[in-house]
């Protein structure tokens, strides 16, 4: 019985510690999800619309300096042109890796959250009924260590094994074929 309320008790205890760890998993994958759709997205979004503008910015200030002719397009110029278009290169390449990484999350969680659902159901139903059977087996077992043993069945009297005894050699006595003290 101790190390049924034992095992019962510790049960208990995980049960206490693994459903939080568990919803914090499921809130983790939510979190994560979100993140990918909305904050990042829009962030790279907004990044590639800023970065387009101050590219169109420095090709225009390029091209304003080939129309005019008076003077030559200087190397602050150039480098500005060079540098902006970098950074618009690297806003969409991450703006595209955010959207496959959107496409992709689900394909690459959800057998693992199907998992994690079957695993919160099984400790949120089987575990808690396996506590109440425990328990319920604890008290069974507890009830029938507290009975009092049964009594000796009392069984009908001895018979007198030594007045049976003479009553079959007196019937073997009795009969004359076999009757040995005959001349």
């Amino acid at each position: 019985m101790e190390a049924i309320e034992s095992f019962r008790t510790q049960l208990i205890l995980y049960l206490g510690k693994a459903r939080p760890a568990l919803e914090e998993v499921g809130g983790d994958l939510v979190r994560m999800r979100l993140w990918l759709q909305n904050e990042q997205r829009l962030h790279w979004e907004g990044e590639a619309r800023r970065r387009k503008r101050a590219l169109e910015e420095a090709q225009q200030a390029v091209f304003s300096a080939k129309l005019s002719r008076l003077r030559e397009v200087n190397v602050a110029e150039q480098t500005a042109l060079h540098k902006a278009k970098r950074a618009y290169d690297e806003a969409e390449a991450k703006l595209r890796i955010m959207k496959q990484w959107d496409r992709a999350f689900d394909n690459r969680t959800e057998p693992l959250a199907r998992q994690l659902e079957k695993l919160q159901t099984i400790l949120s139903n089987d575990m808690t009924k396996a506590v109440a059977y425990l328990g319920q087996t604890v008290e069974t077992l507890a009830a029938y260590s507290s009975m009092a043993p049964p009594s000796a069945v009392t069984s009908p009297a001895p018979t007198d094994l030594s007045s049976a005894g003479d009553q079959a050699d007196g019937a073997v006595k009795q009969n004359p074929r076999e009757d040995h003290s005959l001349p």
